[in-house]
């Protein structure tokens, strides 16, 4: 059995931004990094359900750019075993079926052999043990040279959700694995009520498993453009006796990578191979799609609320209240769904939740920061909260870890003025160093090389007061950084 887990390999896609759960997803936070359901963020759950079966060099996070710096951070709790995780790194997302074929050239080039079990990052999944004895049964089938998903039993007409229709004849049932007839994408209400009364119809989960030259053929032969592209980067990555410099080559698998069409990996491959099994889930499963998606995974009170944080409620029923650090007080709602954050609120009724998404967008078309930051954002050093912003200025709390420091940075745009609050900070300012005590402050000017240190044992907590004509987080210009960030 040992050989065999050193075969397989765990693709985590990673992604997505989650916008329908915000406003507690944010651009720079997504879903995956929220801590919703369990006693971990969803990112983290996913690489402990599969850690143990795999090697955890055999854990491979496919994320962009932008996002994977945040998520190794994020991950950096988990101590040894986050070192051994690898990344696959897209320019930019394209959807599944261009990460799941990314990932699987990396895979191709260690073994064609090798199996894939792809999992998206955000799914809830309480039963480890069964989710990994059924795991076990898809392997087989992929063994075997099939596509194998699962297939979770329906308990309602949803219709946020695709569907499997099985073969339920006997004689097409392979060991427990089901001969998949056909794909449905999200039904009407309708539709819906017929698949649950059908029988043979069951949620498409978004797991899979496959052998990655088995995944890699039916690319070629159902996109075949995405294939050739896929080639092309193949050799861009792994054909060291191409003359281009590696940033240069770089610079050309983006190229590539851009010109790819976004299609999902259901529609593009899934729908159109004739060799599809499904494994038909034991363990209970939710991509929490949506904020209604808490109703099956987290437990109710008498009245069918669910209630978290700081909340407190007066005859309300199959409610939803979330609430961080403010006092959020609820009376008399009826299925509804309340989220507080401290620089937004939503209130909606549970059957216009999908919409959140429409919020998100008008957020971004009107350049409003909602949807990118929450107003403290953590860092690989700390945190930091925005306290105030208008024309020409920020303030921002700033905490530092002890031990931590920032980068040795300046901005182009912008002066600082810090106060110590608590704690000791040694600041570097011009490649002089002192130490600034507790109600002590220092001014740091523009275009002055500079860095924040926190050389004790306590937290180190700041003001810092921005003045420019821009004071955005992208002004910033790294010289040296222990976290990789120049």
């Amino acid at each position: 059995m040992t050989q065999l887990l050193n075969n397989i390999h765990a693709v985590i896609l990673a992604g997505g931004s989650g916008t329908r759960f915000w406003p507690l997803s944010r651009e720079t936070c997504p879903k995956q990094m929220l801590q919703i359901v369990g006693e971990d963020t969803l990112i983290r759950q996913t690489i402990k359900r599969i850690n143990g079966f795999v090697p955890p060099e055999n854990i491979w996070i496919v994320t962009t750019e932008d996002k994977a710096q945040d998520i190794k951070f994020h991950l950096e709790s988990l101590g040894p075993l986050a070192k051994k995780i690898q990344f696959i790194k897209e320019p930019l997302g394209r959807n599944t079926a261009p990460a799941i074929g990314l990932a699987a050239i990396y895979l191709n080039n260690l073994s064609p052999e090798s199996i894939m079990v792809v999992m998206p990052s955000d799914h809830a999944i309480p039963d480890h043990e069964k989710f990994l004895n059924d795991l076990k049964l898809a392997i087989e089938g992929a063994k075997e040279d099939y596509l194998v998903t699962f297939g979770v039993k329906p308990n309602r007409p949803e219709t946020g959700y695709g569907y499997i229709k099985i073969d339920n004849d006997p004689r097409v049932k392979l060991n427990g694995l089901h001969k998949v007839e056909c794909f449905a994408e999200k039904p009407t209400i309708e539709k819906a009520k017929t698949y649950l009364s059908d029988g043979n119809y069951f949620w498409n989960s978004g797991i899979f498993v496959w052998k990655t030259s088995r995944i890699l053929s039916e690319i070629e032969k159902h996109l075949p453009s995405l294939y050739q592209t896929l080639k092309e980067i193949e050799s861009l990555l792994f054909i060291t006796d191409k003359p281009n410099k590696s940033n240069k080559r770089s610079a050309l698998c983006a190229l590539c990578y851009a010109s790819l069409e976004s299609i999902s990996i259901d529609y593009g491959i899934m729908e159109r191979s004739a060799d599809v099994l499904m494994v038909p889930a034991t363990f209970q499963w939710s991509d929490l799609g949506s904020w209604t998606a808490l109703d099956e995974v987290i437990e109710k009170d008498d009245s069918g609320n669910i209630l978290k944080g700081n909340t407190i409620d007066i005859g309300s029923q199959n409610s939803i209240v979330f609430s961080g650090e403010r006092l959020v007080a609820t009376i008399g709602l009826k299925d509804m769904v309340v989220v507080d954050t401290p620089d937004a609120t939503l209130v909606t009724t549970k059957d216009r939740v999908q919409e959140v998404r429409k919020i998100v967008d008008t957020l971004r078309q009107n350049g409003r920061e909602e949807h990118l930051l929450h107003k403290t954002v953590e860092r690989p050093w700390g945190s930091y909260t925005v306290l105030e912003k208008g024309e020409g200025y920020k303030i921002k709390r700033v905490a530092l870890n002890p031990g931590a420091k920032l980068s040795l940075q300046l901005h182009r745009k912008r002066s600082e003025h810090w106060v110590v609050v608590s704690g000791v900070a040694k600041v570097t300012r011009d490649g002089e160093t002192f130490l600034v005590h507790t109600n002590e402050s220092t001014y740091i000017p523009v275009n002055t090389k500079h860095r924040l240190e926190n050389p004790g044992e306590v937290p180190l907590q700041i003001i810092e007061v921005q003045n420019g004509d821009y004071v955005e987080e992208d002004d910033i210009e790294r010289f040296d950084d222990i976290y990789g960030r120049t």
